[in-house]
């Protein structure tokens, strides 16, 4: 089991040592000059990140929220793909695959034109198209479930996602669940988050770590993403992962915000899992 964080947290330099992973945000790494992958900053990174010994999970380009800070320019949806988007997510499996990292997180895609089950078909079908790329360089994609403040965003429920698992079917294709989302999803009823969470358990590759009110607050649909400790999830709903015993990723804005939240999740885990 190992504790992770968000690079955008802060440097490498101050992570190093704090942490037990380091997930790469791919879109956040200034790395693109609009969507042409910058070689030199590429080399530049790595040069940086092979002088620590870290190790590392990766996030893929997505939809952004529109108050986000995710450059435009990177944006994809997964259900409405252009060969631009499937270079952009096949470079992000390419920069893991280098870094050595097991799992890349890949976003759902958006409902668009044709509704949701159309939309969720062009969906399956772009995915098993990743798995294919994914499985030829040895990453694992992490499907990640989306908050239901936005109704656009596909693969919110529970059964949504694990249908999209399924459906890809490949053994390069799993689910990251997001506790924070989920919460939204079941609007804060803790009850509910512990169904979800035992729906998608045996999917789960990978779990991002965050805290809200789980209520749309008016900014980002109320993904509030604060450290765990500060909103009302109750991790004990953790319990129904089972025997999961791989990363934990906090996805926090400060080193602040992990070292804190790190201890008070850690402590709670305790209560009812062996963390040694």
């Amino acid at each position: 089991m190992k504790f992770g964080v968000s690079s955008f947290a802060g440097p490498l330099s101050e992570l190093d040592g704090l942490a037990d992973s380091i997930e790469l945000y791919i879109p956040k790494m200034n790395l693109y000059k609009g969507r042409e992958l910058q070689t030199d900053r590429l080399d530049a990174f790595f040069d940086s990140f092979f002088s620590y010994d870290l190790y590392c999970t990766a996030h893929a380009p997505y939809f952004p929220d529109p108050e986000g800070e995710h450059p435009k320019d990177l944006a994809v949806d997964t259900a409405n793909m252009t060969p631009s988007d499937f270079q952009l997510i096949h470079e992000a499996l390419d920069i893991s695959a280098h870094a050595g990292a097991d799992v890349l997180v890949v976003h759902p895609g958006r409902i668009t034109q044709g509704g949701s089950k159309k939309s969720f078909g062009r969906m399956i079908s772009n995915l098993k198209q990743l798995a294919e790329y994914a499985e030829d360089v040895g990453v694992m994609i992490g499907l990640e479930n989306k908050e239901f403040t936005d109704p656009l965003n596909l693969c919110c429920k529970a059964e949504e996602l694990v249908m999209a698992v399924d459906l890809v079917d490949s053994d390069y294709l799993g689910a990251t669940l997001d506790v924070g989302h989920a919460n939204l999803t079941c609007g804060g009823d803790q009850a509910k988050l512990a169904e979800f969470v035992k729906k998608v358990s045996p999917l789960v590759v990978h779990v991002h770590i965050h805290d809200n009110h789980g209520v749309n607050t008016g900014l980002y649909g109320g993904d509030e993403h604060m450290a765990p400790g500060q909103g009302i999830i109750d991790y004990s709903v953790l319990r129904g992962l089972g025997d999961y015993d791989e990363t934990f990723n906090f996805e926090v804005f400060t080193i602040e915000e992990f070292k804190i939240g790190k201890e008070f999740f850690k402590k709670k885990l305790s209560e009812f899992w062996n963390l040694y």
